[in-house]
C-alpha cells in the first residue's frame, strides 16, 4: 500500500510569506505621496517634451503631412529639423545649400520676422535676404506653447492636485504624485484603512496583483539583481498610473492641436528628463525604481543637467572618465576632496539617480531681452528708434504671458545697451509702479535712454542695440480707488437719515432728529457740561452734556447726525427748569420719560437714570453722584468770576489802567506767545483783569 502523498504548507509566519504579504513601503510614505513630498519614494514625476517643436509648428501651420521633410530656417542656417528630414543625415550645423543637396524634397521655412518700420511680425518670403532690415520673431512658437500648456492644465485635475512647471518653450514637468495617490485609493480600497495599531511606520500590504500592463510604454530594463518575475510593489503600481495619465495628456495634445510629444516618467525630475529623450519621437519611457542604475549606467554624465559645462569638464579631467558607470567607482571622500564638500556630495547623489528638486508651478523669470546685431551698422537716431519700437513690441508680447495686464508680474527697470565699435554704453530707467505697463510707456522710456546714449558722445555707427527689462516682482492686486470706500444714493441717505426715494416712487420717511445743535459760546460752563444758573437777573441758562440729553438714542447714532442743522425755528434754547413746574410734568406715552407739560415744541430734558445721586443746595436740583466733583468745581469757577468782576469794577473807579513796567514783563523767549518787551498792554473792549489774592 502506497503511502499517502505529502503536502507542504508554508507557515503564515515564515519570512518568505511575510515578504510576500508586506510591502517595502509604509503608511507614512503613502501619506507623503499625497503631499507631493520630494523625499517620498513613491513619487511620480513626468517630463513632456514636444518633438522638434519649431518644425512641428510650421508643419501644423502649413498643413504639411507628417512624413514630409521640413526644416526651419533663420537667415542662412537651420534651427529646427523634423524627424523625416533627419533620416537624410541633416542637422543644425548643415548649411542650407548642403541640406537641399542631401534632401531635395526638403521644405525650408524661414522664421517670422519684424521688418523695420512694421508694428507686427509676419512671414516674409525674402526674409533670409533682408538680414539688415529684419529681426527674428519667435512669437508664433510662444503662442502655440501657451495653447499646449493651457490644454495640459485642462486635462489634469485642478490645483492643488495639479502641479505643472513650464521648463522652456517646448518642455513641461508634471508632478503627478497627488493625482496618483487619489487613483491608488480608488482602485485599491485596502489602502484607505488606518495603519495597524495606528502606527504609520507599519508596512503596507502587497499589491493584489502579480503583473502590470504597461501598454506601449518603453520600459527600461531592470537592474542586474532584479527580475521581471518579482512581484510588483506599490512604486511600480504608482508608475503605471502615472504613465496612464501622461498617455492621456499626449493623446489630448495630438487630437486637439496635432502636435506629437515624448515623455519620461520616473521618481524625480532629472530621471524624467533623461527618459523623455530616450526614445524619440512620439513615445514615453518609464524608469522604474528597480531600473535606475541600469538606465544611468549607459549614459555619459555630461548629459545630466549642470554637468555639461565647466563642471563636467573639470570632473572628466579629474577622474579620467565621462561615463556614469566609471564615476560610480569613485568614493565620496575623493569626490569631496577634489570638488569640495557640497559639489562632491551632490555629484555622488546625482549619478545614483537622486534628485530632490521640486516641480515649481510658477518659475519666475528675472529678465527679458530683445536685441539686434546690425550688418551693416546703423548710422542715425531715427533708425535706432524704429528698432526700439520692434524691441518693445517683442518684449511686450512676452509680458502678456507673464500676466502684466492683470498686474500679476511687472518689471521695475528698463535697460538699454548700445555698442559702437569696442565701446558699450548702458542706460537704465525705473518703471513707475503707479502706472500700467504698456507698449507706449516702454517705448517712451527706451527712446529717452537712446537719446541719453547719443548725448554722451560718439554713438554712430552702432553695431548692436538691445533692450531689456529687469527686476520683476509680483504686482499688487485687489486694490481699489477711494471711490470704493464711499457710499452713494440710498445707502448714504439711510446712514445720514435723509429722506430717500422709495420703491414706489414716493419719499421714504425717516425718524426725526432729536439732537440739539451744539453752539460754542466760549462760556466756562461749556467745559463742565452741567446745568448752571447765571449770577445776574432771573433768567436761567442751562448747559447740558450730551449724555443728559439723549431721549432713547445712543451716542453713536447722534455722532452720525452732528452735521444736521435744524431750521431757525427749531434752534431754541433749552427750557429753564423750575421746581415749581415739576408738579405739572407728565409722562410721555411713547418714551416713558418725564417732559414739561407747558412746553410741546422744545427738546426733552432728561436726567440720567441712576440710583446714586445728590441734591445741590445752590441749584436746587438732583444731580448724579459721579458728577459731584465737576459740579462743585463749576460753582467755584463761577465764584471766582464774580469776585473778579467786582474787583475790576473797584479798580477802574480808583485809577486808570497803566502799562506794566518793562522789568515786570514775563520773559517769553522761545515760547511763541506773549508780546515783545516794551509794548503797552491795553485792555480791549469788554476785557477784564482777574485779580487773585
Amino acid at each position: 500500500m502506497s503511502s499517502p502523498p505529502s503536502f507542504t504548507f508554508s507557515s503564515p509566519t515564515s519570512s518568505a510569506t511575510r515578504r510576500r504579504r508586506k510591502s517595502a513601503f509604509t503608511y507614512k510614505q503613502l501619506s507623503t505621496l499625497a503631499a507631493s513630498s520630494t523625499s517620498c519614494p513613491l513619487r511620480v514625476i513626468a517630463h513632456v517634451d514636444l518633438d522638434a517643436f519649431y518644425a512641428q509648428c510650421e508643419m501644423v501651420r502649413l498643413g504639411v503631412p507628417p512624413d514630409q521633410p521640413l526644416a526651419v530656417q533663420q537667415w542662412q542656417g537651420l534651427i529646427a529639423i523634423n524627424y523625416p528630414a533627419r533620416k537624410f543625415g541633416l542637422n543644425r550645423h548643415v548649411p542650407i545649400t548642403e541640406a537641399k543637396k542631401l534632401c531635395p524634397e526638403l521644405i525650408c521655412q524661414h522664421v517670422a520676422t519684424w521688418r523695420e518700420g512694421d508694428a507686427k511680425w509676419a512671414y516674409h518670403e525674402d526674409s533670409f535676404k533682408e538680414m539688415a532690415t529684419h529681426k527674428v520673431s519667435l512669437d508664433p512658437y510662444r503662442l502655440e506653447s501657451r495653447r499646449i500648456l493651457a490644454l495640459i492644465k485642462e486635462v489634469l485635475p485642478a490645483a492643488p492636485v495639479q502641479r505643472v512647471e513650464k521648463a522652456s518653450i517646448d518642455e513641461v514637468f508634471l508632478d503627478l504624485s497627488a493625482q496618483v495617490y487619489r487613483t491608488l485609493l480608488e482602485r485599491y480600497p485596502i489602502l484607505k484603512g488606518p495603519a495597524p495599531y495606528d502606527d504609520p511606520t507599519e508596512h503596507l500590504p502587497r499589491p493584489p496583483t502579480t503583473a502590470l500592463d504597461w501598454a506601449a510604454d518603453a520600459l527600461v530594463d531592470l537592474d542586474k539583481e532584479e527580475t521581471e518575475e518579482d512581484e510588483p510593489d506599490w512604486d511600480d503600481v504608482a508608475m503605471l498610473i502615472g504613465s496612464e495619465i501622461v498617455r492621456n495628456v499626449r493623446n489630448a495634445i495630438f487630437e486637439k492641436l496635432k502636435y506629437t510629444c515624448s515623455a519620461g516618467i520616473s521618481r524625480n525630475k532629472m530621471l524624467a528628463k533623461l527618459g523623455s529623450a530616450h526614445q524619440k519621437p512620439n513615445s514615453q519611457t518609464v524608469i522604474r525604481n528597480r531600473a535606475v542604475q541600469q538606465f544611468l549606467s549607459s549614459f555619459k554624465f555630461t548629459k545630466i543637467r549642470n554637468l555639461g559645462g565647466k563642471l563636467g569638464d573639470e570632473v572628466v579631467a579629474a577622474f579620467k572618465t565621462d561615463t556614469v558607470q566609471g564615476l560610480l567607482e569613485v568614493p565620496i571622500e575623493r569626490l569631496k576632496k577634489q570638488l569640495g564638500d557640497d559639489t562632491g556630495s551632490w555629484l555622488y547623489s546625482v549619478i545614483r539617480g537622486e534628485d530632490t528638486s521640486e516641480v515649481n508651478p510658477r518659475t519666475q523669470i528675472k529678465s527679458m531681452l530683445s536685441a539686434k546685431s546690425f550688418r551693416p551698422s546703423i548710422n542715425s537716431f531715427e533708425v535706432g528708434v524704429r528698432w526700439l519700437r520692434i524691441f518693445v513690441a517683442d518684449i511686450f508680447s512676452r509680458l502678456v504671458e507673464e500676466g502684466v495686464l492683470e498686474n500679476k508680474r511687472r518689471p521695475k527697470t528698463v535697460n538699454l545697451h548700445h555698442r559702437q565699435g569696442a565701446q558699450t554704453r548702458s542706460k537704465q530707467a525705473p518703471i513707475s509702479m503707479g502706472k500700467a505697463v504698456d507698449e507706449d510707456m516702454l517705448f517712451d522710456l527706451a527712446k529717452n535712454l537712446l537719446a541719453q546714449a547719443v548725448a554722451d558722445g560718439r554713438a554712430w555707427p552702432c553695431a548692436n542695440l538691445s533692450l531689456s527689462l529687469g527686476g520683476f516682482e509680483d504686482g499688487i492686486t485687489g486694490n481699489k480707488g477711494i471711490s470704493g470706500f464711499l457710499v452713494r444714493g440710498d445707502e448714504a441717505r439711510a446712514m445720514l437719515g435723509v429722506p430717500g426715494e422709495s420703491n414706489d416712487g414716493g419719499r421714504t420717511e425717516t425718524p426725526p432728529l432729536n439732537k440739539r445743535r451744539k453752539v460754542d459760546d466760549g462760556r466756562i460752563g461749556k467745559f463742565f457740561a452741567t446745568r448752571h444758573e447765571s449770577t445776574g437777573g432771573s433768567e436761567r441758562e442751562h448747559e447740558l452734556d450730551d449724555e443728559f440729553y439723549q431721549p432713547n438714542e445712543t451716542a453713536a447714532v447722534e455722532e452720525e447726525q452732528d452735521a444736521f442743522v435744524p431750521p431757525p425755528s427749531a434752534q431754541r434754547s433749552p427750557p429753564s427748569f423750575d421746581p415749581a413746574e415739576s408738579s405739572k410734568a407728565q409722562k410721555s406715552p411713547d418714551t416713558g420719560q418725564t417732559t414739561p407739560a407747558n412746553r410741546e415744541d422744545v427738546p426733552v430734558i432728561l436726567h440720567p437714570r441712576v440710583i446714586d445721586s445728590y441734591f445741590c443746595d445752590r441749584c436746587q436740583q438732583p444731580l448724579p453722584a459721579a458728577s459731584t466733583g465737576e459740579h462743585e468745581d463749576w460753582h467755584f469757577a463761577k465764584d471766582l468770576q464774580a469776585q473778579d468782576r467786582d474787583s475790576s469794577a473797584e479798580s477802574a473807579a480808583v485809577r486808570p489802567l497803566q502799562p506794566a513796567p518793562r522789568s515786570s514783563m514775563p520773559h517769553n523767549k522761545g515760547r511763541g506767545r506773549g508780546r515783545p518787551p516794551g509794548q503797552t498792554v491795553r485792555a480791549e473792549k469788554g476785557q477784564k483783569r482777574l485779580a487773585f489774592g
